[in-house]
């Protein structure tokens, strides 16, 4: 390398990143498309090296600490990886401060659980307030943050609208929860919803307080709510777990300062600790563009003090401090660790999750907010965990199933799997199609989809695509497993994703003793492949899947029709089609 690439000088953030007098210096992680373009070192030569010595690496491929020292040896540089100081090249992380001024912080709480359970009702109980009744059909419409005291002692509470919005929280960097109380309804028992929120706290390894409510209604069956949490991982402590169990009723404030006193119990366990000395670091509960103050912030202070006319950076955004009003919309002017306050002062509306930091001037808050709107997100894919072999291999999973009975069966198949040096860990699994909340979790918690059976609509996929979740879709669990087990030993082969190609509508029908059913079609868009699946819908819903079995125009056999064209069709199986059904025809293509 020539003496002028070793002079080089990269800035990164706040800190020196990158050549500097023939030393390489970076921090954290690097791929390999990230380590060339910051040690100037074309990413073919680094390709070629790894060749040479019989591993084959990609530009998405993470660095081990010894590779990356390796080939600056190789371009005559010297490595050395920095400590990560929080502002600068890792903005998610929070600066590691001084224990000895700790005190004890108040816990924070989110409330979490199937919807009509209650959770709203009991936050209005323990503030003693009224929220349900001022929000559209009593649900929920965003996040609250609200504290109450007990006992001389603070506990700050999240109501958040759904376990979407607590995973985003989280996939974003902010671990802003401490304890989660799970409402489970009495009456209901445990409900899909109930099991995401499961999900999610185990993701965020976040502790559960089980508040069992409306257990003075008719039909409440306490002990059935307890077999049903066992069954989904939740022990409660009489049954021999962790797991504290109150039976509450919210509405009529039974049990509420029992549930209370369990949170300040858990709390002094966690011993939850925080620095009021230092500078503020937190994160957003919730954001909007208000009309006349323009961006505007709820803020969640997790350590240090917040004060008026602060420099923040915030995600991609940065912010000066006009004005923070607390829960009850009074003026203040500091905010200490476990306080929710709304800001305003931002330059731009930031995210819920984004972590904030404060900076001592508003050029370093514009800096930091500047890199980190530069970062991007490294997704986890199947392949990639195939091609990095490299210590110990962890494949987290979100699993969606066409029936209870097939995630059962799937479970129980995947639990079997064990490869030397690799962990395989089920985040969630479900019957139904995939969501947009199973592409949030995922990406979280760097898990990958696999859906069996299940619908993905273009919507799912272009959501996918921007968190960068890979989704597998399996229609035989043999293959499924196969790959699962072949990923964890790095010996997967191609991928393949589904492909629609067109869809055709039924506009008669005729009997034929040898072929059985044949079928006068109409190609309404896209292109038939006689070689395609076919999905039946009828009345808008999906009752059929199938295969062709012949595809014709006229008399002769041809191997595709195009759309607006006639065609006479076979399936593979006698299943009856009807007049006005819509076959949807589609494949599975190796990815390239």
């Amino acid at each position: 390398m020539s003496k002028k690439n070793k002079t080089v000088k990269k800035i990164y953030g706040k800190s020196n990143v990158g050549i500097v007098d023939g030393v390489f210096s970076y921090q954290g992680t690097l791929t390999l498309d990230q380590f060339a373009k910051r040690s100037q070192i074309p990413a073919n030569e680094i390709i070629k090296s790894f060749l040479m010595k019989g591993k084959l690496v990609s530009l998405n491929d993470i660095l081990t600490d010894e590779q990356i020292t390796e080939i600056c040896l190789e371009h005559d540089l010297d490595a050395k990886k920095e400590s990560i100081v929080a502002g600068e090249d890792d903005f998610t992380s929070i600066p590691v401060y001084d224990d000895k001024d700790d005190i004890s912080r108040a816990p924070v709480v989110t409330i979490m659980g199937h919807v009509d359970h209650g959770k709203t009702t009991l936050i209005d109980t323990i503030r003693s307030s009224n929220i349900t009744m001022g929000e559209a059909g009593g649900i929920t419409q965003s996040i609250g943050a609200y504290q109450k005291t007990l006992k001389d002692k603070k506990i700050t509470f999240l109501d958040t609208p759904g376990h979407e919005a607590f995973t985003e929280m989280r996939r974003r960097g902010a671990s802003v929860t401490d304890i989660i109380i799970l409402v489970v309804a009495a009456d209901d028992g445990v409900k899909p919803q109930t099991i995401e929120a499961i999900s999610h706290a185990k993701a965020a390894k976040v502790p559960i307080i089980v508040a069992c409510n409306k257990c003075d209604k008719e039909g409440a069956d306490v002990n059935k709510v307890k077999s049903e949490l066992s069954r989904n991982g939740i022990m409660i402590e009489e049954w021999g777990g962790e797991t504290m169990f109150y039976e509450i009723s919210a509405k009529n404030n039974k049990g509420i300062n029992e549930l209370l006193d369990g949170v300040i119990t858990l709390a002094e366990i966690l011993e939850l600790k925080a620095n009021e000395s230092k500078k503020a670091i937190g994160s957003v509960i919730e954001a909007e563009l208000d009309k006349r103050e323009g961006p505007k912030a709820t803020l969640l202070v997790q350590n240090g003090t917040l004060h008026e006319g602060d420099y923040l950076a915030v995600g991609s955004h940065y912010c000066k401090v006009r004005r923070m009003t607390n829960e009850f919309n009074k003026i203040v002017k500091s905010a200490g660790p476990s306080t929710p306050v709304s800001v305003i002062g931002f330059s731009g509306v930031p995210l819920s999750g984004d972590r904030f930091l404060v900076f001592d001037s508003e050029a370093e808050a514009k800096k930091a907010a500047e890199f980190k709107a530069n970062q991007s997100s490294d997704g986890v894919a199947l392949n990639k965990l195939s091609n990095n072999q490299e210590g110990e291999v962890n494949l987290n999973l979100v699993v969606k199933t066409d029936t209870i009975g097939s995630s059962e069966a799937i479970k129980a198949s995947l639990e079997k799997i064990h490869v030397e040096g690799a962990n395989l860990s089920i985040v969630h699994i479900s019957s139904g199609d995939v969501t947009q909340g199973d592409v949030i979790l995922a990406s979280a918690s760097k898990a990958i989809i696999i859906a069996f059976n299940v619908k993905i609509n273009a919507q799912i996929k272009d959501v996918a695509k921007e968190e960068d979740v890979e989704i597998r879709y399996y229609d035989i669990i043999y293959k499924l497993l196969e790959d699962i087990e072949a990923a964890l030993k790095g010996k997967l082969g191609p991928e393949y994703e589904e492909v629609i190609h067109g869809h055709m509508e039924v506009r008669s029908l005729f009997k034929a003793s040898k072929v059985g059913q044949i079928i006068g079609c109409y190609v309404t868009d896209g292109k038939i492949k006689s070689s395609d699946k076919i999905r039946v819908y009828r009345e808008g819903e999906m009752i059929k899947e199938t295969k062709l079995s012949s595809l014709k125009r006229f008399k002769d056999d041809v191997k595709e029709v195009k759309g607006s064209f006639e065609c006479g069709a076979t399936i593979i199986d006698n299943f009856v089609l009807k007049e006005k059904d819509i076959l949807e025809a589609y494949d599975l293509e190796e990815v390239k």
